[in-house]
């Protein structure tokens, strides 16, 4: 596993050090680690939805639902399985 250094101010140190004491996370750098997982996993997520806002967009004007033909093809799929 590779090692890296950061500066971080005295309260942001204490508050790291702090959950680790909580039992949750074996050390600090545990914590850190939770950190940067989640992160990524937030940004992968915003990534996602406005992907698909994007091609939400990139599809057009919408167009009215026709609840009829919308359950006739809600039956049919549910049919097919």
């Amino acid at each position: 596993m590779a090692t890296m250094n950061i500066s971080i101010p005295a309260p942001m140190k204490s508050w790291v050090e702090e959950q680790s004491k909580t039992g949750r996370y074996a050390n600090s750098s545990d914590y850190v680690r939770d950190l940067i997982r989640r992160d990524r996993a937030r940004r992968e997520a915003v990534a996602e939805i406005q992907a698909a806002v994007d091609a939400g967009l990139a599809s057009g004007p919408a167009a009215p639902l026709d609840r009829s033909t919308f359950k006739s093809r809600m039956r049919a799929e549910y049919a097919g399985k």
